[in-house]
């Protein structure tokens, strides 16, 4: 986690191999952020890229004491993906896809190459996603934890909310079964293409799923539900 008003002191590797007067090889043999007593990374356990707040390794370096950081549960934090996941209660690849929200999206701090987005924006986004109220998770040993009846519906607001959701994260929101996910969302996509074909008849199936949102990845499943319904109308 970062603060916003300590973005501006980030280091990475290679600017701490710079700090220390070291070529990159050597800082990656040497390792010098494992000694003991070197100030833990800012950036999420596990991240690919670790980023430290470069006050308090100016300090490690001058023998100083490292100054004391804005606590973790600060409201104003600027947390990554795996931060942003856990602040929902989900796994980071389902927090991939809530990302490319435009409620989201539109706040993203890059921090040298690494995404942040500030905790109010998550918790906005939590506070009032599509779905929430229904179960986070399907129990073992259960079927599916929204109601048949009701699936079509709540995976409609989903897809309202994010045309490029993915099955994992329908299963995520409300727990349904990953036969279910996949048929809905089909169906659904596949609807929504034909009655824009319908409306608009000079587009092809792919410039009818680009202008939805739907991604490449997903519309093989939906051209054959768009077909069908397109051949009904004829």
């Amino acid at each position: 986690m970062i603060h916003p008003s300590r973005v501006h002191l980030v280091r990475t590797r290679e600017m701490l191999a710079a700090d220390m007067g070291m070529a990159q090889g050597t800082f990656a043999n040497k390792k010098p952020y494992d000694e003991t007593g070197f100030p833990a990374p800012v950036s999420s356990a596990g991240s690919r890229t670790l980023l430290w707040d470069g006050g308090q390794t100016a300090a490690y370096r001058a023998g100083e004491p490292l100054p004391t950081l804005p606590a973790p549960d600060d409201p104003a934090m600027l947390l990554d993906r795996q931060e942003a996941a856990a602040e929902l209660g989900v796994k980071p690849r389902t927090w991939d896809g809530y990302a490319t929200d435009p409620t989201i999206a539109d706040h993203v701090v890059d921090v040298h190459g690494v995404d942040h987005w500030p905790r109010p924006v998550v918790r906005a986004y939590r506070d009032g996603r599509p779905g929430r109220s229904a179960a986070p998770g399907r129990p073992r040993g259960s079927s599916n934890a929204v109601p048949r009846g009701k699936a079509r519906d709540e995976v409609a607001a989903l897809l309202d909310a994010m045309p490029a959701i993915t099955i994992a994260a329908v299963r995520e929101e409300l727990g349904v079964a990953p036969a279910t996910a996949q048929r809905v969302l089909a169906e659904l996509r596949g609807e929504r293409i034909a009655a824009l074909i319908t409306t608009h008849p000079h587009l092809t199936f792919d410039q009818a799923a680009e202008q939805l949102g739907y991604p490449p990845a997903v519309r093989r499943a939906a051209r054959g539900a768009a077909a069908h319904l397109m051949e009904e109308t004829v």
